[in-house]
């Protein structure tokens, strides 16, 4: 086990502990934007210790976890769960998720009267 107090990079972490699927994929989330260690704004080689907050944000939701054991390999599913305490808000019902209007598969783009519509629809539900 490749348990370690001190420091390592978030980018690595993040991977480390299975909340993105690579590494590259946890640096450009970085570099993006995505990721804040303590409410500032993280770039791939700033490190994380103990008792800081990482929040991620990806898929439409964020990540709140607070890092309780730094690790600096990828580890295994249930051993990575025991390295962060996740504070994530709880994700939205899935009544919620479906009422949001979408349209089906190949109707093409919507026409102006289509527009109007669902615009009106929108006024309705607001």
């Amino acid at each position: 086990m490749a348990a370690d107090e001190g420091t390592v990079r978030v980018d690595s972490w993040i991977w480390s502990v299975r909340l993105t699927k690579t590494r590259s994929m946890a640096a450009a989330a970085c570099r993006a934007g995505h990721v804040r260690v303590n409410g500032e704004r993280a770039k791939p080689a700033q490190t994380v210790r103990s008792g800081d907050e990482v929040r991620l944000r990806g898929e439409g939701a964020e990540r709140i976890v607070i890092v309780s054991r730094i690790v600096r390999k990828r580890v295994g599913a249930p051993i990575a769960a025991e390295c962060f305490v996740d504070n994530s808000p709880p994700p939205p019902a899935r009544e919620d998720i479906l009422a949001i209007g979408r349209r089906d598969r190949g109707t093409g783009r919507p026409t102006k009267r289509d527009r109007r519509e669902m615009e009106r629809l929108r006024d309705i539900d607001v």
